[in-house]
This record gives structure tokens, C-alpha cells and sequence, in this order.
């Protein structure tokens, strides 16, 4: 298979991907009828808006682009499901930093990022991204976390099974290698604390035939449909809950942690800046709404 049928194949499922989870969060906000909700809220069901976006190549050239989708909903205060597919080349000091675009700064990506930002303090927000990166080499990446302000065992242990099934069925190591990769890399040093309650973290799971190619498509593929069922069964069961003025002040709380590791740690956020990535779109991570008293 030659690589523009590669791209475009990996193209094309991050866009399904993204369809899909549009329809089930969708969903979700018409089951949001009898839940508490904030006094903001709007009266009918959240829906997604979207917004095309294109990016210029410094050289001046078409440099692809992406599509920005929001919703602001009862249950979902705020979540965002992007994807972009993008090329051109890296900015001289940043190839070095890139495998296999220190020689040849030419590239293309594409990819699905996601974040939610829940409106119940009982549930959890939650980080998914996944994606497909071409230089000189070429890889997958991506991975899912969870970000309860009040951690529960049951959401955790479900979220954790999931993924680690699904590692399990793709690579005997997968699981071991890339929880404690989550671990590692969603920590906030200057605070001294994880971001969030772990999940899994990969990169450079490189391609360069096809059988590569085939496996970690698969394994990427199954990431993003594992998502897409454990993450909204979490949900289900949490968004009925009740909550006071107090939890709430805690989830604003928490999420100034959570913008301050978007902000000063994330590569997704470093790699779209030096890019020339949409900035909005990039953003889209950040929660609606903080408190860092």
C-alpha cells in the first residue's frame, strides 16, 4: 500500500471517529431531561456547532486543515471533537525535536482530539486524542485519560479494564508500557500531582510496512471505539447525581490543574502552535469555566 492510501485511510476513520461520538454525546444530552443541571444551562439538548478551519504553510502554500466541533449542552458544559489533517514543513528548531525531520523538515499528520469538560462535578472529564504522523518515518500515537474531580473507584476500575482489554488484545505489553506512560506524562511538576486518574499514553508506534501499518491502525482504532463505549457509560451512571454549591467550587478547582497542564506541559498544544494550527481549535481544551483561589 503506498503512503497516500495510508493517509487517507487514517484520514478518513478519525472523521468517522468523530461522527460517531457526535451521535452518542448527542444522545446523552436528550437522556438530560430529569438530571440536575447548571442554572446556565440551556433548556433543550446540547448540540455540536461546527467550524472548518485552514492552515497556510509558512512557504505560503495550501496547508490543509480541520474541522472544530463544540457543544455546550446540559450534561456537557463544555466538550470539544476535533480533527485535522495537515501538512507541509516543521519550523527549523522544531524538526529537531520531531523523529525523522531533522533532515527533511517535510510532514503531514492527522488526527481526533478530544476533551470534555462535564457540567455534574460526579463526572469525570475526560482526554482522547489519537493520531497518525508521516516525516521520513512514520507513526501512531494517542491514548485516553480520565479527570474526576472526585475520583471513584467504579469509574476507575471500568476505564482502566476497558483499556487494558483492548491493550491486552493488540500487545502482551501494551497495557504495562503505556498506563505507566499515562502516568508519567499527565503529572503536573510544579504541583506535585497526577492531572488525573491515568488511563494510557503511546507514541511513535512506527510503521514503516505494511504489516506495521495494519497493527497499530488496528490498535488505534480500537483505542478510539473503546473510548467511545466506556467513557459514555461512566457518564450514564454518573450525570443523575446530585451536587451542592461546594462540589462545584471543587471541580472549578480542579480545573485550573487541568489548564495549567494543557497550558505548560502538553505536546497536542505545543505541536499546533509550531505548526500554525488553528489557535481556537487548539484551545478548545480549556475548561469554560476555573478557579484558581
Amino acid at each position: 500500500m503506498d503512503m497516500d492510501m495510508k493517509k487517507a485511510r487514517a484520514s478518513a476513520w478519525f472523521k468517522e471517529l468523530r461522527d460517531r461520538i457526535f451521535a452518542i454525546f448527542e444522545t446523552i444530552e436528550d437522556e438530560s431531561a430529569d438530571v440536575p443541571v447548571l442554572a446556565s444551562a440551556p433548556t433543550a439538548p446540547g448540540r455540536f456547532e461546527t467550524r472548518d478551519w485552514t492552515r497556510t504553510d509558512p512557504s505560503g502554500a495550501p496547508g490543509g486543515g480541520g474541522t472544530m466541533g463544540v457543544m455546550k449542552g446540559r450534561v456537557f458544559e463544555k466538550v470539544g471533537v476535533n480533527i485535522s489533517t495537515v501538512h507541509g514543513n516543521f519550523p527549523e528548531d522544531f524538526a529537531k525535536a520531531i523523529p525523522g525531520a531533522a533532515d527533511d523538515p517535510e510532514f503531514f499528520a492527522t488526527g481526533i482530539s478530544l476533551v470534555a469538560h462535564m457540567a455534574n462535578p460526579n463526572v469525570p472529564a475526560v482526554h482522547m486524542n489519537t493520531r497518525f504522523l508521516v516525516t521520513t518515518k512514520c507513526w501512531f500515537g494517542g491514548g485516553a485519560d480520565l479527570n474526576p474531580a472526585f475520583p471513584r473507584e467504579e469509574d476507575t476500575a471500568a476505564f482502566h479494564a476497558a483499556l487494558k482489554a483492548t491493550c491486552d488484545t493488540h500487545g502482551k505489553d501494551y497495557w504495562e508500557r503505556f498506563s505507566k506512560w499515562c502516568e508519567t506524562y499527565f503529572f503536573i511538576p510544579h504541583r506535585n500531582r497526577a492531572r488525573g486518574v491515568g488511563g494510557i499514553f503511546y507514541d511513535y508506534l512506527e510503521c514503516p510496512d505494511d504489516p506495521s501499518f495494519e497493527a497499530h491502525f488496528a490498535f488505534t482504532r480500537a483505542v478510539g471505539e473503546t473510548f467511545a463505549r466506556v467513557f459514555p457509560e461512566i457518564v450514564r451512571r454518573r450525570m443523575g447525581e446530585p451536587w451542592d454549591d461546594s462540589a462545584r467550587l471543587a471541580l472549578l478547582r480542579y480545573r485550573g490543574l487541568y489548564a495549567e497542564f494543557n497550558l505548560v506541559y502538553d505536546r497536542g498544544t505545543v505541536f499546533g502552535l509550531k505548526t500554525g494550527g488553528n489557535t481556537d481549535a487548539i484551545l478548545m481544551s480549556l475548561p469554560p469555566e476555573a478557579r484558581w483561589d
